[in-house]
């Protein structure tokens, strides 16, 4: 769902989304990227931002990025390669390559097999961090598929019971096609909270919420306090007693079917860096695309329009804040903190690129 941290509106920095995008896209040809991959590696942290993920936009990411081109671990000029296949299904070697770049190449992939064969799964191993799932679930929309994205994240949480930082935050990403209503996108890793979200509150001077982290020693942390050292994540549900189990489960079947099927073993073995997973349906293949279409928004309108709780004023599906928020955004810029467009001020004087943001 869209991310409760926003900038404080009396300090925010508007930004234009196209001139966003364009200072983004130059940082990374700066860097040694061609201008097509930078492109498509701005789309996916403008998806972000313009969407309202802001813990996958540039104010988190970018940074990473570009560190880890310089530290020579995203390889700016991949050879990716198709090392195993069967008619619907592949498995791709993305060369280090950026996941910004490669993820959309391996769900473009699973699309155009879904075409022809109703379902395309495409594993990719050997790569990195990709952004918000949901850029790459969605992609299917265009196509009226049902896109899912997953991947395995960092290895900072513990299973439950556990004091080990044995499971990936493993994010997945589920985008479901409708006709007039926002369409269904879901987009969360299977811990408690996102990892970057932590970095983001640390970063806005605030304390973690009761059941997001642990103690050094493992401890699920139940109140709010400030951010230890040494914290593990916890799964969702937090403890065993109110269902961490099930987030522990559904991290561990991610790990399975990105980092484990595409060769790269699981967990704290995994071998080839970071490992994903992306699947497209053809609707059609199964039933009615009109009568699906139909069918799902009936649903969401049903849930939008539902009776709510006291001192709620409306229901929430996956992607209808995101929907609306880019909406807004498109309109009126990008919010970001000053400390943001402090730091894009000195990589834009480092690169020698051209700033186009607000003084």
């Amino acid at each position: 769902m869209l991310d409760q941290f926003h900038v404080p509106q009396d300090v925010a920095v508007y930004v234009d989304p196209d001139d966003m995008r364009s200072t983004v896209e130059d940082i990374f040809m700066a860097l040694g990227m061609s201008k097509g991959h930078a492109r498509q590696s701005s789309d996916v942290l403008l998806y972000a931002d313009i969407h309202g993920i802001d813990t996958h936009g540039v104010s988190n990411m970018l940074r990473v990025y570009v560190q880890q081109i310089r530290d020579g671990k995203i390889n700016v000029d991949p050879n990716w390669t198709i090392t195993r296949e069967a008619p619907a299904v592949c498995t791709i070697d993305s060369d280090r390559g950026h996941g910004g770049v490669i993820g959309p190449e391996a769900m473009k992939e699973a699309i155009e097999r879904g075409k022809k064969f109703g379902i395309g799964a495409v594993t990719v191993s050997n790569g990195g961090h990709f952004g918000a799932a949901a850029y790459t679930a969605a992609m299917a929309l265009e196509h009226d598929m049902i896109g899912i994205s997953m991947t395995a994240g960092g290895m900072a949480m513990a299973p439950t019971f556990g004091a080990e930082a044995l499971v990936g935050l493993n994010p997945i990403g589920i985008a479901v096609p409708s006709r007039n209503e926002a369409p269904y996108i879901f987009d969360a890793s299977m811990s408690a909270v996102a990892g970057n979200k932590v970095k983001l509150i640390q970063r806005l001077g605030r304390g973690t919420l009761p059941g997001w982290i642990t103690d050094p020693d493992g401890t699920p942390i139940m109140d709010e306090r400030e951010i230890p050292e040494g914290y593990l994540h916890l799964p969702v549900g937090a403890t065993r007693e109110i269902g961490s189990h099930k987030g522990f489960g559904l991290a561990m079947m991610i790990e399975l079917l990105t980092s484990t099927l595409s060769g790269g073993a699981a967990g704290p073995d995994r071998r080839a860096e970071q490992a994903h997973h992306f699947l497209a349906y053809r609707v059609d293949a199964f039933m009615d695309l009109d009568q699906f279409k139909d069918d799902v928004d009936a649903y969401l309108k049903r849930l939008r329009t539902s009776k709510t709780v006291p001192g709620e004023e409306r229901v929430y599906y996956a992607g209808l804040l995101e929907h609306e928020a880019a909406e807004k955004r498109s309109a009126e810029g990008i919010p970001y903190h000053p400390e943001v467009i402090g730091w894009f001020k000195e990589i834009i004087a480092e690169l020698d690129v051209l700033d186009r943001l607000p003084q």
